[in-house]
């Protein structure tokens, strides 16, 4: 785990934050399983990652496709942001991410306790 956030991910965090008077509380570099979560919200079930240019390098590319199967067979939506989309399109981000929340859980669903 980082001590510091990059300034892309202190600047979507502040926006995020605002999220939780809608419900959706979002946890920064939260540990699940192996891995540390750049941003997650436990109850829509959504994870936010905020990726550099070292993403583009295939081993990166592997890493985070395997990681990305695992979270989502564990029910999550992953959305993978360029810092460049942060820097320069943060409404286009914050619309993204506003359409992957759910508001409502369907009836009879749970959602398992954050770690």
């Amino acid at each position: 785990m980082r001590k510091k956030m990059t300034p892309q991910e202190v600047k979507l965090w502040v926006h995020l934050k605002t999220f939780k008077k809608q419900g959706h509380h979002f946890r920064r570099q939260a540990p699940f399983q192996n891995y540390i979560l750049d941003f997650v919200c436990y109850f829509s079930r959504l994870v936010i990652e905020i990726d550099g240019g070292q993403h583009n390098e295939e081993k990166h590319q592997k890493r985070d496709n395997l990681r990305d199967k695992i979270l989502q067979s564990e029910g999550f939506t992953v959305l993978r942001f360029w810092n460049n989309e942060v820097d320069h399109n943060i409404d286009g981000v914050l619309t993204k991410i506003n359409e992957n929340l759910i508001t409502v859980p369907p009836p009879g669903a749970s959602h398992p306790p954050p770690p």
